[in-house]
This record gives C-alpha cells, sequence and structure tokens, in this order.
C-alpha cells in the first residue's frame, strides 16, 4: 500500500510539472530580415567654416528730404514701388518759386535791353572821341572840349560795364530762380526700391525732413558680425559661402567687402560687409548666414541619404554587431556636397542603412543589397 502511495505521488509530481512548463513557455519569434543598402561612417578631413548670421542691407540706401521749405502737393510713389533714376518722386507747391523765377528772366530781359542802349552809346562816344583827336592835331578843338570828349567817352564804357556787370548778374538770378525751382520736383538718385514712405500731401517739407527712403535695387549686402578671437582668418576680397534662411534658398558665393577696423566695445566683435551678387532669393531685410573657410579638420561624415527625420529628432539606422538595425539620435554639422558631418552619436567605421526613408527597421536583421 505504501508503494502504491509512492508510486500515485510521483505520478502526480511529473503532471504537475509538465502542466507548469506548458503554462509558462512562449514561442520565440525569429528576427525579421530586411535588404537594404549599407554604407559605412568615415573620418576624413572637412573645411572648418566660421559661421554667422546676419541681415541683408541695400549697398546704397537714399533718405529722401527736400532742398527747400515748401508745402507737398503730390507724393508720386508708395512703399515696394520700383523707381528709376531721376524719377519723379514728390511735388511740392511752386507758385512762389515760379513767380521769383519769372521776376529773374524780366530783369534779365531789362538788363539785356540796358546793354544794346549802352553799347551804342559807347560806340558813338568812342567815335566822336577819334574825330576830336584828329582835330587836336589840326588844332581845331580846344583843351576843354578834348577834355569833355574824352570825359563823356569814358563814361559810356563805364556804364556799358556796369550794364553788362548787372546783365551777368541777372542771368545769374534767373539760373538761381530756375534752380529753387527744380528743387520742387524731388527725383529718385538712382534707380530701386521705396522702402518707406513717410510724407502725405498737404504736410510741409523742409531740409533734413525726411520724405522717403529707396534702396538701391539688385545690389545688397550681408552684414555680419564676427568674434574678436576668429577675425585674424577673414580678410578683404575674399570668398564667403552665403545662405539664406528660407526654405528655397541656395548657396551663393559673396565676397568681403569690408571689415570695420575696429571691435564693437560691448560685444568684442568685428562688423563684415560681404557684397552679394544679384539673386530672387536674398533681398535686404532678410536674415542669411555666411560661412567663412578657415582651414581643415578631421570630422566623423556619412552619406545624407543615410539620415532620417523622426518627428523632431534626427536619426539613423545603425547596425550592431548581429547587423540589427537600431535607431539612433545624431547631431549633426555642416553639410558638404553628398556628405553630412556627424557631431555625436556615431563614430567611424560604423554601418547604416542607406535611404531608409520611412521604413522602420529598428530590430531588424538587416542583409547587404548588392
Amino acid at each position: 500500500m505504501k508503494n502504491l502511495v509512492s508510486g500515485f505521488l510521483m505520478v502526480f509530481s511529473a503532471m504537475l510539472l509538465a502542466g507548469c512548463d506548458g503554462a509558462n513557455s512562449t514561442p520565440v519569434s525569429p528576427v525579421q530580415t530586411v535588404n537594404a543598402r549599407v554604407v559605412e561612417s568615415q573620418q576624413r578631413q572637412v573645411p572648418q567654416m566660421i559661421q554667422s548670421t546676419g541681415t541683408i542691407h541695400a549697398r546704397e540706401t537714399a533718405i529722401i528730404s527736400a532742398q527747400i521749405m515748401g508745402r507737398i502737393q503730390q507724393v508720386l510713389v508708395r512703399e515696394g514701388d520700383e523707381v528709376r533714376a531721376g524719377q519723379s518722386l514728390v511735388i511740392l507747391d511752386d507758385a512762389s518759386m515760379r513767380a521769383s523765377a519769372d521776376q529773374a528772366q524780366a530783369g534779365e530781359q531789362a538788363a539785356r535791353s540796358q546793354i544794346t542802349a549802352a553799347e551804342t552809346d559807347a560806340k558813338l562816344a568812342a567815335s566822336t572821341l577819334e574825330r576830336y583827336r584828329q582835330l587836336e592835331v589840326q588844332k581845331s578843338v580846344s583843351p576843354q572840349e578834348m577834355d569833355e570828349v574824352t570825359r563823356r567817352a569814358e563814361a559810356a564804357t563805364a556804364r556799358l560795364e556796369a550794364v553788362r556787370a548787372q546783365s551777368d548778374a541777372a542771368r545769374a538770378q534767373v539760373a538761381g530762380a530756375h534752380t529753387m525751382l527744380g528743387y520742387t520736383r524731388i527725383v529718385a538718385p538712382f534707380a530701386g526700391v521705396v522702402t518707406a514712405r513717410m510724407a502725405d500731401p498737404g504736410t510741409m517739407a523742409a531740409p533734413g525732413v525726411s520724405l522717403l527712403q529707396i534702396d538701391q535695387a539688385g545690389v545688397v549686402q550681408l552684414q555680419v558680425t564676427v568674434d574678436e578671437s576668429l577675425i585674424a582668418a577673414i580678410r578683404k576680397g575674399m570668398k564667403v559661402q552665403v545662405a539664406g534662411n528660407s526654405a528655397d534658398s541656395s548657396t551663393i558665393d559673396g565676397t568681403v567687402a569690408e571689415i570695420m577696423p575696429a571691435a564693437d566695445p560691448a560685444s568684442h566683435s568685428f562688423l563684415i560687409k560681404i557684397d552679394l551678387p544679384p539673386s530672387n532669393h536674398l533681398r535686404a531685410g532678410m536674415y542669411a548666414t555666411a560661412s567663412f573657410n578657415n582651414g581643415v579638420r578631421q570630422a566623423i561624415v556619412v552619406p545624407r541619404t543615410a539620415i532620417v527625420n523622426r518627428g523632431s529628432l534626427i536619426c539613423g539606422y545603425v547596425l550592431d554587431s548581429q547587423g540589427i538595425a537600431q535607431l539612433r539620435t545624431l547631431t549633426l554639422g555642416a553639410e558638404q556636397a553628398d556628405f553630412v558631418e556627424v557631431l555625436s552619436g556615431l563614430s567611424s567605421g560604423e554601418k547604416l542603412v542607406d535611404g531608409p526613408e520611412d521604413r522602420d527597421l529598428a530590430g531588424k536583421r538587416v542583409e547587404v543589397q548588392p
């Protein structure tokens, strides 16, 4: 009986253990395998760039104001209008200036008439003097008569010179009056764009009071600041890569035009002005980034096609020793042609999936696609 109970217990225990093993065991699913291109991160020399972001300005900006005081009759342009050199911008009331010009013109005409009469008198006096000199040789005139004729000739000559001087002054007054009349029509000094309008018809214009602002068309400069510790690497005339901050802006080459001779005492930085070629993407008022070449340095780079965006993160699918892809967050640096610098998150020689695009490869075994 005792042996029977023991046998029963052994069988029951074996069944119990078998039941427990069956409850806890789960089938292990195989790792999914995908085909993909694989690239290897490399360490290479890349340009060492000094980057600085600044604002694009027109190289030439004109603040338009009147040269005389007057009431504004018309403002012919608005902000954003393109203007050509010499185009009329503002018209002032010219009534008083036109009256002054007419008066000066009348004075000049009177002076010309006086010149004609004075020239006739001077010629007559000179001819009379010549006859009296001949008579004086013949002893036919008295000394008193000769003195009188000489005095009249000299007076006629002096009067002619005075009238000519008055005529010159009258012509100068006419020129001055027409110049002042011209000041009532304010014109554009160069071709450009109206960027500010500060006056309206009916208001008074005066010298020094701003009416309009015009930026020269097509000629712009990027103004950036560079720390004093880096200024030695920058020289006038050097080429600079400039990229706008807008999504559709491409990189263009600029030229360092000016380097301010002194640093700003507050920021200890130098102002750099960079001439830019004509561009549809870079205009006055926009932000842009300048990249100055400062030699070379060692960096880890990968093809840009190996980089993926996952939400706000920049990542890459990095393969472990068994070829399993792991999504890893990366910090990128400068782009160089088809490659991009990796500042952190990757070591030289590690393998990444090339061109993963939107595929979810995390945890999958990658077989190299031929």
